[in-house]
Protein backbone atom coordinates (compact mmCIF):
# COMPACT_ATOMS: atom_id res chain seq x y z
CA UNK A 1 0.00 0.00 0.00
CA UNK A 2 1.37 3.19 -0.91
CA UNK A 3 2.34 5.73 2.04
CA UNK A 4 -0.55 8.78 2.09
CA UNK A 5 0.56 12.38 2.81
CA UNK A 6 -1.03 15.58 2.98
CA UNK A 7 0.66 18.95 2.57
CA UNK A 8 -0.25 21.98 4.30
CA UNK A 9 1.72 24.52 3.11
CA UNK A 10 0.46 28.61 2.34
CA UNK A 11 3.28 29.19 -0.57
CA UNK A 12 1.80 28.74 -3.93
CA UNK A 13 5.12 28.16 -5.59
CA UNK A 14 6.06 25.38 -2.92
CA UNK A 15 3.40 23.59 -2.43
CA UNK A 16 3.11 22.65 -6.08
CA UNK A 17 6.44 21.64 -5.41
CA UNK A 18 6.06 19.64 -2.95
CA UNK A 19 2.91 17.80 -4.69
CA UNK A 20 5.23 17.01 -7.65
CA UNK A 21 7.85 15.54 -5.81
CA UNK A 22 5.17 12.87 -3.92
CA UNK A 23 3.38 11.75 -7.22
CA UNK A 24 7.48 10.90 -8.42
CA UNK A 25 7.42 8.66 -6.09
CA UNK A 26 5.43 5.35 -6.58
CA UNK A 27 4.94 4.14 -3.25
CA UNK A 28 3.78 8.12 -1.77
CA UNK A 29 0.46 9.07 -2.85
CA UNK A 30 -0.97 12.77 -1.94
CA UNK A 31 -4.39 13.00 -0.74
CA UNK A 32 -4.49 17.14 -0.59
CA UNK A 33 -2.43 19.94 -0.17
CA UNK A 34 -4.02 22.95 1.68
CA UNK A 35 -3.11 26.76 2.08
CA UNK A 36 -4.15 27.08 5.66
CA UNK A 37 -4.07 25.31 9.31
CA UNK A 38 -7.97 26.04 9.62
CA UNK A 39 -8.57 24.66 6.03
CA UNK A 40 -6.21 21.75 6.77
CA UNK A 41 -7.45 20.63 9.98
CA UNK A 42 -10.65 19.13 9.45
CA UNK A 43 -9.55 17.28 6.47
CA UNK A 44 -6.56 16.05 7.83
CA UNK A 45 -8.79 14.49 10.71
CA UNK A 46 -11.09 13.20 8.21
CA UNK A 47 -8.51 11.46 5.85
CA UNK A 48 -6.27 10.15 8.79
CA UNK A 49 -3.10 10.27 6.54
CA UNK A 50 0.36 8.45 6.96
CA UNK A 51 2.02 11.57 7.08
CA UNK A 52 1.43 15.28 6.89
CA UNK A 53 4.13 17.77 5.54
CA UNK A 54 3.52 20.89 7.87
CA UNK A 55 4.65 24.42 7.07
CA UNK A 56 5.25 26.44 10.43
CA UNK A 57 4.33 30.24 9.34
CA UNK A 58 0.59 29.81 8.18
CA UNK A 59 -2.04 32.92 8.38
CA UNK A 60 -4.36 32.50 11.18
CA UNK A 61 -3.44 29.33 12.91
CA UNK A 62 0.60 28.55 12.95
CA UNK A 63 1.71 25.05 11.93
CA UNK A 64 3.23 24.72 15.42
CA UNK A 65 -0.73 25.19 16.63
CA UNK A 66 -2.07 22.55 14.22
CA UNK A 67 0.43 19.91 15.22
CA UNK A 68 -0.96 20.60 18.69
CA UNK A 69 -4.94 20.04 17.44
CA UNK A 70 -4.25 17.12 15.26
CA UNK A 71 -1.65 15.61 18.36
CA UNK A 72 -4.77 15.78 20.62
CA UNK A 73 -7.35 13.75 18.61
CA UNK A 74 -4.59 11.59 16.61
CA UNK A 75 -1.16 11.25 18.69
CA UNK A 76 -0.23 8.45 16.22
CA UNK A 77 -0.12 10.63 13.40
CA UNK A 78 3.04 11.34 11.54
CA UNK A 79 3.95 14.85 11.18
CA UNK A 80 6.84 16.29 9.49
CA UNK A 81 7.87 20.08 9.88
CA UNK A 82 9.29 21.70 6.73
CA UNK A 83 10.45 25.43 6.84
CA UNK A 84 12.60 27.92 6.30
CA UNK A 85 13.15 28.42 9.67
CA UNK A 86 16.36 27.13 11.77
CA UNK A 87 16.15 29.20 15.03
CA UNK A 88 16.06 26.96 18.25
CA UNK A 89 13.22 28.18 19.76
CA UNK A 90 10.52 27.36 17.34
CA UNK A 91 12.57 23.83 16.56
CA UNK A 92 11.48 22.99 20.36
CA UNK A 93 8.29 24.45 19.90
CA UNK A 94 7.45 22.42 17.03
CA UNK A 95 9.08 18.93 18.83
CA UNK A 96 6.98 19.94 22.29
CA UNK A 97 3.60 20.45 19.98
CA UNK A 98 4.44 16.70 18.83
CA UNK A 99 6.03 17.27 15.47
CA UNK A 100 8.18 13.90 14.53
CA UNK A 101 10.58 15.73 12.09
CA UNK A 102 12.28 18.24 10.82
CA UNK A 103 13.13 19.55 7.76
CA UNK A 104 14.09 22.80 6.04
CA UNK A 105 12.71 23.67 2.44
CA UNK A 106 16.08 23.69 1.10
CA UNK A 107 16.18 20.11 1.45
CA UNK A 108 16.39 17.60 -1.77
CA UNK A 109 13.58 16.02 -3.10
CA UNK A 110 14.84 12.43 -2.53
CA UNK A 111 15.89 13.61 1.12
CA UNK A 112 11.87 14.63 1.53
CA UNK A 113 11.16 11.49 0.49
CA UNK A 114 13.32 9.83 2.47
CA UNK A 115 12.18 10.90 5.35
CA UNK A 116 8.05 10.52 4.81
CA UNK A 117 9.22 6.67 4.41
CA UNK A 118 11.52 6.95 8.21
CA UNK A 119 8.85 8.82 9.66
CA UNK A 120 6.59 6.23 8.49
CA UNK A 121 8.62 3.39 10.00
CA UNK A 122 8.64 4.99 13.59
CA UNK A 123 12.37 7.63 13.08
CA UNK A 124 12.52 11.04 13.39
CA UNK A 125 13.80 12.91 10.36
CA UNK A 126 15.37 16.30 10.57
CA UNK A 127 18.24 18.04 8.75
CA UNK A 128 21.43 18.14 9.34
CA UNK A 129 20.77 21.96 10.00
CA UNK A 130 18.77 21.19 12.14
CA UNK A 131 20.71 18.46 13.86
CA UNK A 132 23.19 20.85 14.26
CA UNK A 133 21.17 22.63 16.62
CA UNK A 134 19.69 20.54 18.22
CA UNK A 135 23.44 19.08 19.25
CA UNK A 136 24.28 22.63 21.16
CA UNK A 137 20.79 21.72 22.92
CA UNK A 138 21.48 17.87 23.94
CA UNK A 139 23.78 17.74 27.06
CA UNK A 140 20.23 18.86 29.01
CA UNK A 141 18.73 15.80 28.14
CA UNK A 142 20.50 13.30 29.61
CA UNK A 143 22.03 11.84 26.61
CA UNK A 144 24.13 8.69 26.16
CA UNK A 145 27.29 8.73 24.35
CA UNK A 146 26.41 6.97 21.13
CA UNK A 147 23.38 9.00 20.60
CA UNK A 148 25.25 11.90 20.62
CA UNK A 149 27.86 10.06 18.29
CA UNK A 150 24.93 9.67 16.12
CA UNK A 151 23.20 13.11 16.57
CA UNK A 152 26.80 14.56 15.45
CA UNK A 153 27.41 12.55 12.53
CA UNK A 154 23.60 13.69 11.69
CA UNK A 155 24.72 17.05 12.05
CA UNK A 156 27.94 16.44 9.74
CA UNK A 157 25.53 15.48 6.73
CA UNK A 158 25.69 11.70 6.83
CA UNK A 159 22.70 9.45 6.32
CA UNK A 160 21.55 6.73 8.63
CA UNK A 161 23.08 3.71 6.34
CA UNK A 162 26.53 6.13 6.55
CA UNK A 163 26.21 6.73 10.25
CA UNK A 164 25.81 2.49 11.03
CA UNK A 165 28.92 2.41 8.92
CA UNK A 166 30.73 4.73 10.64
CA UNK A 167 29.85 3.52 14.23
CA UNK A 168 29.49 -0.35 13.10
CA UNK A 169 26.07 -0.54 13.77
CA UNK A 170 22.61 -1.07 11.66
CA UNK A 171 20.46 1.55 9.69
CA UNK A 172 17.67 0.39 12.28
CA UNK A 173 19.53 0.99 15.29
CA UNK A 174 20.50 4.60 13.92
CA UNK A 175 16.96 5.18 13.34
CA UNK A 176 16.28 4.07 16.90
CA UNK A 177 18.63 6.41 18.24
CA UNK A 178 17.55 9.63 16.30
CA UNK A 179 14.35 8.40 17.64
CA UNK A 180 15.50 8.41 21.35
CA UNK A 181 17.04 11.80 21.52
CA UNK A 182 13.61 13.12 20.05
CA UNK A 183 11.56 11.56 22.90
CA UNK A 184 13.87 13.26 25.22
CA UNK A 185 13.92 16.33 23.91
CA UNK A 186 9.96 16.17 23.75
CA UNK A 187 10.01 15.12 27.32
CA UNK A 188 12.25 17.82 28.63
CA UNK A 189 10.27 20.24 26.70
CA UNK A 190 6.98 19.68 28.57
CA UNK A 191 8.69 19.35 32.13
CA UNK A 192 9.79 22.80 30.72
CA UNK A 193 6.50 24.15 30.10
CA UNK A 194 5.18 23.11 33.68
CA UNK A 195 8.00 24.50 35.40
CA UNK A 196 7.45 27.23 34.45
CA UNK A 197 3.65 27.13 33.89
CA UNK A 198 3.44 28.15 30.39
CA UNK A 199 0.73 26.59 27.95
CA UNK A 200 0.47 28.93 25.22
CA UNK A 201 1.90 26.20 22.95
CA UNK A 202 -1.33 23.32 23.69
Amino acid sequence: MKKTVVIVEDDKGLREQLIQILESASDIRCLGAFISAEEALPQILAKNPDVVLMDIKLPGMSGIQCVAEIKKVSPAMQIIMVTVYEDSERIFRALKAGANGYLVKSSPPEQLLAAIRDVYKGGAPMSSHIASKVVKHFHLVGNSPREREVLELLASGFIYKEIGDKLNIGTETVRTYVKNICQKMHVRSRLEAVAKHRSEYY
